[in-house]
């Protein structure tokens, strides 16, 4: 799912599952209670700014230092705590640096008219009518093509954005309709680590895996796709009317041509080819950036007195390109790797969280506690599911919510007769989709960040995450394609 597939893979898939014996489980629950309450009273009574700009990542960290303190407490010393937040922030390294990269893509891709001319040409052929359910589409083909969620939001989820922007769409339906066709490819890319990482915690391939997916997936995905043709047959848009004068204002802004579109396809075509992540966006911004130079002379030289000077603040500050349609100007505006520096805090924030609670014992003693109470095929299901939506919440990280239930709920699977292909689609179904639905989860942040629209704005439309959960438990409670490797029935 995240970029960072040759780094923290391996090293993940083979993590110790920290226990304290010495840890209850109300002591466990203390800080994500603390956590939970300071975020929701953030949330619904400050406005998020309860503590300024970075309530969250305080908030976070305040989170942390309850835990420290309760492990403490339950003779947990500190070098544990600092070693296992070390261990998380070493696995989030090369997902800091993509979503610098992203921001200095969004730049250069915005002063060189390529998401312009996007906007430009998708203007004239995505009609309103088609619009919502054709974004899920594009964006499924483009992540089962290149295995990456991040990617396809990276790429096409942000010219889309500002296309949907300029027939007035909302946001938050054109990002729930990114991610929800973004994270179906993702799950079902043979060539995405998460798709990977679940059958080889649960002990099945990744074919088997794959094919047993779609028994849960493709329904929950067609789903989404007739509610979001319904909404975009419902829906009331003004772009239709505004259409020529947008076009004509993106005209004499930029000099748009289909050569602009050379820079997004060597992007996918280095992907396609596995290129490394670092690589491909890394070369992504360079051809941007030359692409400016070259086609919008006149666009840089309104930015600033230097042309390459323009060029580096699209790729480290704040741009904003006027011109004569004020829709337009809100949607031409980037903000560089500067833009990302709030995300970034907040994903380090997260797993400094996270680290302390999997040194102290919590996350185990949390997960056990779901997997005691699973007493029917269905009651291990929920246990599971449960358990992945709270890791995604507690350790704010989705591989974590796929390997610490995996190992936790592996032989409780095998006990109950069920084939390992059961758990490895569960997790998929509820850590995989549902991290992007958590605003401090790496997976909700980055997206929210990339798309420039909050979590709380594209939770309720990013369908196929939310629905996938209640999909794989409707599936257990009615006993659909559960696949047993014994007869032993509960």
């Amino acid at each position: 799912m995240k970029d960072n597939k040759n780094i923290s893979k391996t090293k993940i898939e083979d993590q110790n599952i920290i226990e304290n014996t010495e840890l209850n489980i109300l002591e466990a629950l203390v800080p994500v209670a603390i956590l939970m309450g300071l975020l929701a009273y953030n949330i619904f009574f400050a406005d998020g700014e309860m503590l300024g700009e970075y309530s969250n990542q305080l908030i976070l960290l305040t989170g942390g230092l309850v835990a420290a303190v309760v492990g403490l407490f339950n003779k947990v010393n500190l070098s544990l705590m600092a070693s296992e937040v070390w261990e998380n922030l070493r696995s989030i390294f090369v997902p800091i640096i993509i979503l610098l990269l992203v921001g200095a893509l969004a730049g250069t891709w915005l002063v060189s008219g390529v998401i312009p001319a996007m906007v430009y040409y998708g203007l004239q052929v995505l009609n309103p009518n088609i619009f919502l359910p054709a974004c899920v589409i594009i964006c499924a083909i483009i992540s089962i093509a290149t295995g990456s969620s991040w990617t396809t939001s990276a790429t096409v989820g942000i010219a889309l954005i500002g296309i949907g922007g300029a027939l007035d769409i909302s946001p938050g339906m054109i990002a729930g309709a990114v991610i929800s066709g973004a994270y179906f490819g993702d799950k079902m890319s043979p060539l995405s680590d998460t798709t990977n990482l679940a059958p080889a915690i649960a002990g099945t391939d990744l074919f088997t895996h794959i094919r047993y997916m779609t028994f849960t997936t493709v329904p929950t995905i067609l789903i989404t796709l007739i509610v979001f043709s319904i909404i975009s047959i419902t829906i009331d848009t003004s772009g239709n009317a505004d259409i020529s004068s947008l076009l004509g204002s993106i005209e004499n802004t930029f000099n748009i041509t289909p050569w602009l579109f050379l820079v997004p396809a060597v992007v996918i075509i280095l992907i396609l080819k596995k290129t490394k992540p670092l690589i491909a966006l890394g070369t992504g911004v360079i051809i941007g950036g030359v692409f400016a130079l070259v086609f919008q002379p006149d666009v840089l030289n309104a930015l600033s007195n230097s042309k390459i000077g323009s060029v580096f603040n699209s790729i480290f500050v704040d741009t904003q390109i006027a011109t004569d349609n004020e829709k337009l100007n809100e949607l031409f505006a980037a903000k560089g790797m500067k833009g990302m520096l709030w995300t970034i805090y907040l994903v380090i924030s997260a797993m400094v969280f996270g680290g302390i609670m999997d040194a102290i014992g919590a996350l185990a003693r949390i997960t056990r506690v779901l997997l005691s109470i699973a007493s029917s095929v269905f009651g291990l299901f929920a246990s599971t599911v449960i358990s992945c939506l709270g890791l995604n919440t507690i350790a704010s990280d989705q591989y974590l919510a796929i390997v610490i239930p995996g190992k936790m709920f592996k032989k409780a699977f095998d006990d109950k007769g069920l084939a390992p292909e059961n758990l490895s689609r569960t997790l998929e179904d509820s850590g995989t989709v549902t991290s992007v639905l958590i605003p401090w989860n790496t997976c909700g942040a980055y997206q929210s960040s990339v798309l420039g629209v909050g979590v709380g704005e594209y939770f309720f439309y990013a369908i196929f995450n939310w629905l996938s959960p209640f999909t794989t438990l409707l599936f257990a409670a009615l006993r659909l394609k559960i696949r047993m490797i014994k007869a032993k029935l509960d």
